[in-house]
C-alpha cells in the first residue's frame, strides 16, 4: 500500500498530516460515518511520502468499519512499515447512526485516538501533537485577511 514511498532521511522531528477527510460505513449499523483524521509520527530512519498518509486512511476507511479499529489500523500500519520513534492518530467523526436513529443527537461526534511509542510514553510529545492539530492556520502566511487588509485601486 505504501509501495516505494519510503525514504531514508536524517530527521527525527514530528511529521503531521492533519485534517484528512474520510468517509466510511459502520459495520454495525450499515450507515455512514465521516470526519477528519490527524496522523503524526516521529521518524527514526525513514519517512513516508506525504501523499501516502491520506491514501492509507482511505484504504482502511473504504471497508466496513468501526472507528476504533480504523484508528488502530492506521497507526499500526505506520508503526509496522517504518518503525518510527512514535506514531499518533486521532479521528473525529459524525456517525449517522447517532444522528438518524437511536439517540438522534445531530451535533454529536466521536473522537478516537491511538498513541504508540513516544506519543504514549512522553506527555510533552503527546500534548505538542494535540495542540498542533487544534491549530487551523498553522502555516505561516496563510492567515485569513480581512477586507481592510487589501488595497483597492483608486484608494487615496
Amino acid at each position: 500500500m505504501l509501495n516505494n514511498a519510503l525514504f531514508t532521511v536524517d530527521y527525527s522531528e514530528m511529521v503531521i498530516v492533519k485534517d484528512i477527510d474520510f468517509y466510511s460505513l459502520c459495520e454495525h449499523h450499515m450507515l455512514p460515518f465521516f470526519g477528519k483524521c490527524h496522523v503524526a509520527y516521529i521518524p527514526s530512519t525513514k519517512v513516508i511520502g506525504l501523499s501516502k498518509i491520506p491514501r492509507l486512511v482511505d484504504v482502511f476507511a473504504r471497508r466496513l468499519q468501526v472507528q476504533e479499529r480504523l484508528t488502530n489500523q492506521i497507526a499500526d500500519t505506520i508503526r509496522d512499515k517504518i518503525a518510527p520513534l512514535g506514531v499518533a492518530v486521532v479521528m473525529e467523526a459524525t456517525h449517522l447512526c447517532m444522528s438518524m436513529r437511536g439517540v438522534e443527537k445531530q451535533n454529536s461526534f466521536a473522537v478516537t485516538s491511538a498513541m504508540h511509542g513516544a506519543f504514549r510514553t512522553s506527555s510533552r510529545t503527546r500534548m505538542e501533537f494535540l495542540e498542533l492539530i487544534k491549530l487551523r492556520n498553522a502555516v505561516p502566511g496563510m492567515k485569513e485577511r480581512s477586507a481592510a487588509g487589501y488595497a483597492c485601486v483608486g484608494d487615496d
